[in-house]
């Protein structure tokens, strides 16, 4: 019990940052679960790589969008794009990028 106890302990001083306040968060209104945020991905994406629809995604494709996506929400992309082609450093006005 001992070991568990420590483990547990461990565990929650090595995360704390990102294990939620749920009391927090009820407190100020907020959403406390994420189950309909996954149900709706898994919709999605069962929609587009599983049952056999007109705009279809395969699974490298799925990849590389996740990979785009995930590089726009962490304010990557731009970075990115400017290392490869760095004529955008120099634009006169800003270029947005959308995923």
């Amino acid at each position: 019990m001992q070991e568990k106890l420590e483990e547990f302990i461990n565990y929650k001083t090595t995360n704390v940052v990102a294990i939620p306040n749920y009391a927090d968060r009820h407190w100020h209104g907020e959403p406390i679960a994420s189950g309909f945020v996954e149900s709706a991905v898994n919709q999605v994406v069962s929609k587009r790589l599983v049952k056999k629809q007109q705009m279809r995604w395969t699974l490298n494709g799925a990849h590389r969008l996740l990979q785009v996506r995930a590089r726009v929400l962490n304010q990557q992309l731009r970075g990115n794009f400017e290392r490869w082609h760095p004529e955008l450093r120099t634009a006169a006005y800003p270029v947005r990028f959308a995923a």
